[in-house]
């Protein structure tokens, strides 16, 4: 795997001058824990060529679970200066996704390093993983005594999915939101009211999978910091409300010829079962399925995670979420949906994963499938299977 370091040389002088132009005078040197959130220090930007040399240190023990103790040296934050993204609403900071490293060599709990190296096992077989991720997010407020619910007051609806008139009282929230991801070149398709009173999804372009999850990550980091400018609160937690819907981060994805970078891998129009998809995009499933159980500490890593897989109802008449391993057709019950030709939608991670440890775990569990050649019509036992234990609520 090229290090983070040996690729930033090819765009130093670019990306310098980049800055300079925007006139960004700090940037964000910034890396995930092992629980998603994000961390980083503050570097003047004048400083960008040493930082990308030597790394922002951080005390590892300090962070939380990345496998160091108090007397361990400095972790070393080394940002990928392809990942450059300036603040929206404060264009004067860019955010550059980092690896962390230790006396110079990659640091194995680093989980951004962890996707990177399955990036890179998956090229070596000829593939590229393209994701597209689905993440929705509740706006909320404290009442006075002091407990959360939905911020819009007017949002009482049994069933508030694609509420036009909830969408238009959070219009400058989704507005600002959407012009800022689209100035981002993120190309927003589409943004709704989900299926819980309070709650929204924002859906934009597909990217490679590195780049999906640089994205998601800092998707959070500005919904939050949005919310915090207007005294609201957001939160991607799996079940905030027992009797609300709670938030998934649906993943469609599909694999990409290396050497013909147009050509999806995925895509069969003779598919005799009739979903449009091929022989490797049916083994990429006998893997996912073959492995959903230990996936699912990973893409559902909280006790939460589980009481919105094992959710019975809400109040809308649905949860959405599947608690049954199997895959099939436009059906969003389904684990494993496929809504189209060529790509299929994984439906079990929710708004708490790390979204690179997720999308590594996903695409290793895919390529095993394919190295293996496992046949989800073989795998009844696993697709009969409930993915999830009966958590008391």
């Amino acid at each position: 795997m090229i290090g983070i370091a040996e690729s930033n040389k090819g765009v130093m002088e670019e990306t310098i001058k980049k800055m300079e132009n925007q006139d960004i005078q700090f940037i964000l040197a910034s890396f995930s824990d092992l629980n998603g959130a994000s961390r980083a220090k503050l570097v003047p930007a004048s400083r960008i060529e040493s930082v990308c040399k030597n790394g922002a240190g951080f005390a590892g023990f300090a962070v939380g679970d990345l496998g160091h103790e108090p007397q361990d040296p400095d972790l070393l934050c080394i940002p990928d200066l392809r990942s450059m993204t300036v603040l929206p609403w404060k264009k004067d900071i860019a955010w550059f996704a980092g690896t962390l490293t230790e006396d110079g060599t990659a640091w194995p709990f680093c989980s951004r390093t962890i996707l990177l190296k399955v990036v890179e096992r998956a090229k070596k077989l000829g593939y590229v993983m393209k994701t597209g991720i689905e993440p929705e997010f509740f706006l909320l407020k404290q009442d006075e005594n002091g407990m959360l619910k939905p911020h819009d007051e007017f949002d009482m609806e049994q069933k508030p999915c694609y509420q036009q008139q909830a969408l238009m009282r959070n219009i400058e929230f989704l507005s600002t939101l959407i012009t800022n991801m689209n100035e981002l070149g993120w190309g927003v398709t589409q943004a709704d009211h989900e299926d819980a009173n309070g709650q929204f999804e924002i859906n934009f372009d597909f990217s490679d999978s590195v780049t999906s999850a640089d994205r998601i990550t800092f998707f959070k980091y500005m919904v939050r910091s949005m919310a915090e400018e207007r005294g609201l609160i957001s939160t991607f937690m799996p079940k905030p409300f027992s009797s609300l819907t709670g938030n998934g981060s649906h993943m469609h994805l599909s694999l990409w010829d290396t050497d013909d970078k147009r050509r999806n891998v995925f895509e069969d129009p003779f598919d005799q079962r009739g979903f449009g998809l091929s022989r490797t995009a049916y083994h990429f499933i006998g893997g996912i399925l073959n492995h959903a159980k230990a996936l699912s500490a990973l893409v559902c890593p909280t006790v939460n995670s589980y009481k919105r897989l094992t959710a019975m109802d809400s109040a809308s008449g649905a949860t959405w979420a599947p608690n049954i391993i199997g895959y099939g057709g436009n059906n969003r019950t389904q684990y494993i949906r496929i809504p189209a030709s060529g790509r299929i939608e994984f439906r079990a991670m929710d708004g708490s994963a790390n979204p690179y440890l997720a999308t590594a775990a996903i695409l290793a569990a895919g390529l095993d499938g394919i190295e293996k050649q496992l046949d989800p019509a073989n795998l009844r036992a696993v697709i009969s299977s409930v993915m999830a234990v009966q958590i008391p609520s």
